[in-house]
């Protein structure tokens, strides 16, 4: 899959089959918009071209941006789509120009400008150019004019997505891992460092490697204690592709007065330095929230209960 960022300097798309969306998560609903592209490509001996936007528009055009969280980072996004098979992914910076287009400006200046579509496949309901004035029936009348067609998205696969992204999301804070992962097709993942913690899981015998995420956008679920896997993503070939079982915190650490939340991963088996490696941690399931306990004897104990738990959760997945 070839990325672009630059508008100025695209190609010449072979009969481009266009469409347009955040495709954040490129969860199940995605994967079928994904499916109906590449199968009307095919049809036409065209690419498959989709545009999607950096920043997310809404934290240009919302009141509130600081509250956007995204179930997939800009790179992890990227990843998954070339996954899928896509020929071109167009990554637009949206900024305040871009969002004051017209609905006509639009069409003409962006779309048919820059890519010249064979087809466009876009969503009965989508809305696009300045107060979001621009719908389906304009670019048909458009496609008519400059010539090329324009497909409506299944109204199930496009509510399908619709859902599934809110799900998704309210899920995963709600603990309900299985419904999250089950829109998602796949595990629900994110990366961090490992940065230094206080060393206290290790003089009980539970090491953990906290976790800083670089992206503040990035949706981290409810806390409390999950199953996981884990991926230490390294050149050295003693790490690389090495899938490792282990159970994550996110909390406060309420037993040892923590102040801050934090994101802990305690990998089963494994004792090897892994300070500034990123770590890909894969969620599976939901075993427990913070319970009080008397100090770190109470913890210890408690943390073996856990384990058993995890590696019985894990042995099903």
């Amino acid at each position: 899959m070839q990325v672009h960022r630059n508008l100025e300097q695209l190609p010449t798309f072979k009969n481009a089959i266009l469409t347009i969306g955040t495709f954040d998560g490129v969860h199940l609903g995605h994967q079928k918009i994904i499916t109906q592209l590449k199968e009307v490509a095919k049809k036409q001996d065209g690419e498959t071209v989709i545009i999607t936007f950096h920043p997310h528009p809404r934290k240009i055009v919302s009141s509130v941006p600081g509250d956007i969280k995204l179930l997939t980072t800009l790179d992890e996004r990227i990843t998954l789509l070339e996954n899928a098979g896509i020929d071109h992914l167009v990554v637009v910076p949206f900024d305040n120009k871009f969002s004051n287009l017209s609905a006509d400006e639009f069409i003409t200046d962006f779309l048919y400008k820059s890519f010249q579509p064979h087809t466009l496949i876009i969503g009965y309901d989508h809305r696009f150019g300045k107060g979001r004035k621009g719908d389906y029936q304009l670019l048909e009348q458009y496609g008519e004019k400059l010539g090329f067609e324009v497909k409506e998205i299944n109204e199930a696969l496009l509510n399908e997505a619709i859902v599934s992204s809110t799900r998704i999301r309210n899920a995963l804070l709600e603990h309900d891992i299985a419904t999250a992962n089950g829109f998602l097709g796949y595990h629900y993942f994110f990366e961090g460092t490992v940065i230094e913690g206080n060393k206290i899981g290790r003089t009980i015998g539970y090491p953990t490697a906290n976790l800083h995420i670089e992206s503040e956008e990035k949706l981290i679920s409810a806390d409390g204690i999950y199953a996981c896997k884990v991926e230490i993503k390294s050149q050295n070939s003693k790490f690389k592709s090495e899938i490792l079982l282990g159970m994550m915190y996110i909390g406060n650490r309420p037993v040892i007065e923590g102040k801050h939340r934090t994101i802990e991963v305690n990998i089963f088996d494994f004792d090897e330095d892994i300070y500034g490696k990123t770590l890909k941690v894969y969620m599976y399931d939901y075993i427990r929230g913070d319970v009080p306990l008397n100090g770190l004897d109470e913890l210890k104990a408690q943390l073996a209960k856990d384990k058993l738990q995890v590696l019985e959760t894990l042995s099903r997945s």
